[in-house]
């Protein structure tokens, strides 16, 4: 017997190609994004578990198959519901993938990868053992930045330590290959997948709004 699903609350259009899903309380509040990326769409990380969540994925994927990309054990939430229901590959970084046992299809990578739609994707180890970067290049030029950089106050994101933080120093090292990675005038806009509390409505941050280094270092 499947157990009935809350309502919920579909996601919010920010832009053409951009959703924002309500905070998903199975990731800490994380955030989850829908991307329209070509022939192949996204969904970064896993929202909800809501009527509403499955209808919009419905509606948005409008008979295509989309890919679904995790950047952290933190953002996987009640991903084997919501893949099962529509059958979508799986991507993540391989440090993670025992962590998806019997997900059909899932596909790893190792340190860089490139989608078939053009998203490029870097292992960022540090907040956990598998944790990645994607960037979706210009005109998208957006970094889903998974829980790397975290809301800090309105425009402002940054690494923060935490109680579930995996390995500080190694965060901080892959913040400076971030940086060496991403060409200099690419300065995409940033989207977070952590809790966006902090940012007080605002949902995407400028790229001079990356705080690059911590005091808590």
């Amino acid at each position: 017997m499947t157990t009935a699903l809350e309502a919920g609350r579909p996601p919010q259009q920010l832009r053409p190609d951009l959703w924002i899903f309500p905070p998903n309380r199975d990731c800490q509040g994380g955030s989850s994004w829908w991307l329209e990326c070509g022939d192949e769409p996204v969904l970064v990380d896993c929202p909800p578990l809501t009527e509403a969540t499955l209808t919009a994925l419905e509606q948005l994927a409008a008979g295509r198959k989309a890919r679904i990309l995790l950047t952290s054990r933190e953002g996987h939430g009640r991903l084997r519901r919501i893949q099962s229901a529509f059958g979508w590959p799986v991507l993540v970084q391989e440090q993670e993938a025992y962590l998806l046992p019997g997900i059909q299809p899932l596909e790893t990578f190792d340190r860089e990868h490139r989608t078939g739609g053009g998203l490029q994707l870097l292992w960022t180890p540090g907040p956990t053992p598998g944790s990645c970067v994607i960037h979706a290049p210009a005109p998208t030029n957006l970094l889903f930045c998974g829980r790397l950089l975290t809301p800090l106050a309105p425009g402002r994101l940054g690494p923060l330590r935490h109680g579930r933080t995996f390995h500080w120093p190694r965060q901080l090292r892959s913040l400076d290959r971030l940086r060496e990675w991403l060409l200099p005038e690419a300065r995409p806009e940033l989207a977070s997948g952590a809790a966006l509390g902090a940012l007080r409505g605002e949902r995407l941050v400028p790229f001079n709004g990356c705080e690059w280094s911590s005091e808590s270092s």
